[in-house]
C-alpha cells in the first residue's frame, strides 16, 4: 500500500503541500489538466526551484484574477458538485473543507451552514487543496501519516484581526494531535495545512516502517532564521509486516499524597474511570520529611485532562498535581467466547502480524462463575484456557 508521510518540522500549508508533491514527482502539467475540472476561470499555476536556508525545494505559485475571498462552505461544495473532478479527488477535497468548516463553526460558535471561509475561501486556496488531492490520486497514495507539527508562535494578522499562533481554527483542527513550538515567532501551520493532515492522516508520530521511493520538499513563502520554511513528504510502500496497533498521544496526571485516608483510593478510582480515565494506579514513594507516601497516576485522553485534574483536586487531599503528554501504543484486541463446564467465558486476544501474542480469560466472567458454582477462581481460569486451547487446535 502506497503511504505518504508528512514531516512537518517547519510547519505545513496548502502551497507547501502542493510544492512537495510536485517535487516528489507529480507533474505540473498533470495538475493543470486536473484542475481544469474545477471549471473556475482566471487562475494560473507555476512552479520553481528555490533555496530555503541551504535546502532546495519546490515553490508552487497560484495566481488568480478572482478577488473573492469570502465563500461559504455550501458555495465551495457546490463548486465541487458541478465540477468534472474524479470521484476520489472531489470526495477528499470536500472532506477537507468540511473538516475546516467544522473547526471554524466551533471556534465562532455558529451553525456549520452559516460558516464563511475568509482566506481559505479564495480561489488560490481552493486550487491548493484540490491540487493536492489530484496529486495524491496521481501518485497512488492510499494511506497518510504525519509527524508532530511545529506550529510556530507569536501572533499573526488575519481577517478577524491579530490572533495568537496557532490560529484558533488551526488549534481546533490539531486538538489531540502532537504539536510543539521550537520558538519561531511566526505562523508555521496554516488552517489549510492543518485541515489536510487532520482529515487524511490516520496516525501522528514517528515515521512508520516503510520503503521510501520518493521524497519531496515544498517551500513556503517565509524566510526563517535558522531553519528552512519547507515541508517534507516521503512516499513509499508501507511495510507489510509491522507490529499492528496504533500510537496515540495521552495525558499523564500525577499527584503525591501522604495524608489521605486509604479507604478513599478505591472510591476515587471508580469515579476517575467513570469520568473517562484510561487507567488509574498508585505507587509507594518516599516523600520529603522522610514520610512514606503514594504517587497517584491517571492516564487519559488529552481533551479529558482538565476535567480529571478537577476531580483529583475535589476528591483527594493534594494541593498540587502535574500533567505531561506521553505516547501510548496499544495492540488491537478481539474477544472470543469459550465454553467450560462452569459456563461461557470471554477470552481476550491480541495479535501481531496475524500471530496471537496474548490470551487472557476475562476476569469478571471467571469471578462470576467462581461465585455461582462455588469453585476456586483459579480453576475457572484454568478451565477457560484449556477450552480455548482445545478450540484453537481444531480451527
Amino acid at each position: 500500500m502506497k503511504l505518504a508521510y508528512f514531516d512537518c518540522f517547519s510547519g505545513i500549508s496548502g502551497d507547501m503541500t502542493l510544492g512537495a508533491l510536485v517535487d516528489a514527482g507529480c507533474s505540473l502539467e498533470l495538475l493543470r489538466s486536473g484542475l481544469q475540472g474545477l471549471q473556475i476561470p482566471g487562475w494560473t499555476i507555476s512552479s520553481e526551484k528555490v533555496w530555503k536556508n541551504g535546502m532546495a525545494a519546490t515553490f508552487v505559485h497560484v495566481a488568480t484574477e478572482d478577488q473573492t475571498k469570502h465563500r461559504s462552505l455550501s458555495a465551495i461544495l457546490e463548486i465541487f458538485e458541478k465540477s468534472q473532478l474524479s470521484e476520489s479527488v472531489g470526495k477528499n477535497a470536500a472532506a477537507i473543507f468540511r473538516k475546516l468548516g467544522e473547526a471554524e463553526a466551533s471556534v465562532h460558535d455558529v451553525a456549520l451552514e452559516k460558516i464563511h471561509f475568509h482566506e481559505v475561501g479564495a480561489v488560490d486556496a481552493i486550487v491548493d487543496i484540490v491540487g493536492a488531492c489530484i496529486a495524491f490520486d496521481a501518485l497512488g497514495i492510499e494511506k497518510f501519516a504525519c509527524s508532530p507539527l511545529n506550529v510556530g508562535g507569536g501572533t499573526a494578522k488575519m481577517s478577524h484581526g491579530v490572533l495568537p499562533v496557532p490560529a484558533p481554527a488551526t488549534a481546533k483542527l490539531l486538538q489531540g494531535k502532537p504539536t510543539y513550538s521550537n520558538g519561531v515567532q511566526r505562523e508555521l501551520v496554516t488552517p489549510t495545512g492543518a485541515a489536510i493532515v487532520s482529515t487524511l492522516c490516520d496516525t501522528f508520530g514517528p515515521q512508520p516502517q516503510m520503503t521510501v521511493s520518493a521524497i519531496g520538499y515544498g517551500a513556503g513563502s517565509m524566510e526563517l532564521e535558522g531553519q528552512p520554511n519547507v515541508v517534507r513528504i516521503m512516499i513509499g510502500e508501507a511495510a507489510d509486516k509491522v507490529i499492528t496497533g496504533f500510537d496515540e498521544e495521552i495525558s499523564v496526571i500525577e499527584a503525591n499524597l501522604d495524608d489521605m485516608n486509604p479507604q478513599i483510593y478505591g472510591y476515587f478510582l471508580e469515579k476517575a474511570l467513570a469520568a473517562g480515565a484510561l487507567d488509574v494506579y498508585t505507587t509507594p514513594v518516599q516523600m520529603k520529611k522522610n514520610r512514606p507516601g503514594t504517587l497517584l497516576t491517571l492516564l487519559c485522553k488529552p481533551q479529558d485532562t482538565n476535567s480529571l485534574m478537577s476531580l483529583v483536586f475535589a476528591e483527594t487531599t493534594t494541593f498540587g498535581a502535574r500533567t505531561y503528554r506521553a505516547q501510548r501504543r496499544t495492540l488491537p484486541r478481539e474477544s472470543v467466547n469459550v465454553h467450560t463446564q462452569f459456563g461461557d467465558v470471554r477470552v481476550k486476544l491480541s495479535r501481531v502480524n496475524g500471530r496471537i501474542l496474548h490470551v487472557a480469560p476475562e476476569f469478571d466472567d471467571c469471578r462470576k462463575l467462581a461465585v455461582e458454582k462455588n469453585v476456586p477462581l483459579q480453576r475457572v481460569f484454568n478451565e477457560a484456557m484449556r477450552s480455548y486451547d482445545a478450540s484453537s487446535k481444531t480451527e
